[in-house]
């Protein structure tokens, strides 16, 4: 959206902001804010004076939620970024109109995505991929999506997928120590080795979970039944728990951990690394306006880094059903099979050296021409649909 088409948003902003100092109450204010349309990812987080601290042309939007207490995965706190409005607003109509898209559920719809714009251009747009029967519903797009710019994309699909790697060994952990596991390693099922993910936690009972990719299981991941195990060199398999909750559309399942190991907030990367919580849908909005990238440690792949390529994602290819809130990025030789469960990640801009967010998990990748990156659920998805948090 340009300033020519939208400059009504920073005058709606401007006015608020006199009508408050003017004598407008807290709870006016806020009632304004969420039905003039501001709501949607901001005002239902942020307060008075988020919206008073922000310059004129600027709307602040909570980017991540982070541990104040490092070591105490149940101190979270908002942090608040301020953008600029014009962008906020051709964000928000992207998100929107990538919903709205989803649930038409029109034949030959195989997913969509939102890519927002830099900061100095003030844009978003929504990239569509239909299958090659499917060209005829160019129009229809055009038309749900009004005045948001799209681009479509026709998926023909190539049949197996093919790596292109050679046989890589995966990453084994030397041994435990102080009884954590760190993500980025390999665990096993009884079927397949996925990698492991870090400490997932959910505030009901405060507990914590150890976690990996649902998949990993073949569809069997039986509750209080199905165990998964640590492969250690030079020992024994340890078993980490039992699956405690299986979460097939966002292809995540959490085991509930042994009494003798826990899982580590920390990632086994070339660096060291602490977790310190998780990006939201407008933190990866903004990492991508920025020009950031993402990093994993996948137990075959290893180390890699690739740029963002859009968040909100709807993907089809893989089931009888989508999955939403995927992010996507890198490239599809950063993820072989093996690598599920691994999360990407990026520093945390405020916080220590080695002090990482993240911004979620690594399920899949493309193995069709003409598009190149791996794709899995956003952590902001998986606590607004089940209350977990990293």
């Amino acid at each position: 959206m340009s300033g020519t088409q939208s400059p009504s948003l920073v005058h709606r902003l401007a006015s608020l902001r006199d009508r408050l100092h003017a004598g407008m109450d807290r709870r006016e204010f806020l009632r304004t804010l969420v039905t003039g349309g501001y709501a949607l990812g901001a005002s239902r987080l942020l307060g008075v004076d988020d919206f008073l601290a922000a310059d004129d042309g600027e709307v602040p939007v909570v980017t991540a939620l982070v541990r104040n207490a490092p070591n105490d995965p149940w101190s979270l706190e908002e942090r608040v970024r301020h953008v600029p409005a014009e962008w906020y607003a051709s964000v928000k109509k992207a998100l929107e109109v990538n919903e709205l898209l989803a649930r038409y559920g029109f034949t030959g719809y195989l997913g969509s995505v939102v890519v927002p714009g830099d900061y100095a251009s003030g844009t978003a747009t929504v990239s569509v991929g239909i299958s090659a029967d499917a060209k005829s519903l160019r129009e229809t797009i055009d038309q749900l999506s009004g005045d948001v710019p799209v681009s479509v994309e026709t998926i023909v699909e190539s049949g197996e997928i093919h790596d292109g790697l050679e046989p890589l060994e995966p990453r084994i952990i030397s041994s435990v120590v102080d009884d954590r596991v760190p993500s980025g390693v390999a665990c096993e099922t009884t079927t397949s080795l996925a990698t492991l993910g870090p400490a997932l936690y959910h505030p009901d009972g405060r507990r914590q979970f150890f976690v990996t990719a649902a998949h990993a299981f073949d569809g069997n991941a039986e509750l209080g039944r199905r165990q998964l195990f640590l492969p250690v060199q030079d020992a024994d398999s340890l078993e980490l728990g039992t699956v405690a909750h299986i979460h097939p559309g966002e292809d995540v399942v959490a085991i509930e951990p042994r009494q003798q190991v826990d899982p580590a907030p920390a990632i086994d990367a070339p660096t060291t690394t602490r977790i310190r919580g998780q990006y939201t849908r407008w933190g990866l909005a903004d990492l991508i306006a920025r020009g950031k990238e993402l990093e994993k440690v996948g137990a075959l792949t290893g180390h890699t880094r690739g740029r963002i390529q859009g968040i909100d994602a709807i993907t089809c290819f893989t089931d009888d059903f989508c999955r939403h809130g995927q992010i996507r990025w890198g490239g599809e030789m950063d993820l072989t099979d093996g690598d599920s469960g691994s999360v990407s990640y990026h520093p945390d801009p405020d916080g220590e050296d080695g002090d990482v967010l993240v911004a979620g998990f690594n399920n899949a990748r493309t193995w069709w021409p003409g598009q190149s990156y791996i794709w899995g659920v956003a952590a902001y998805r998986l606590t607004e649909m089940h209350g977990y948090h990293f």
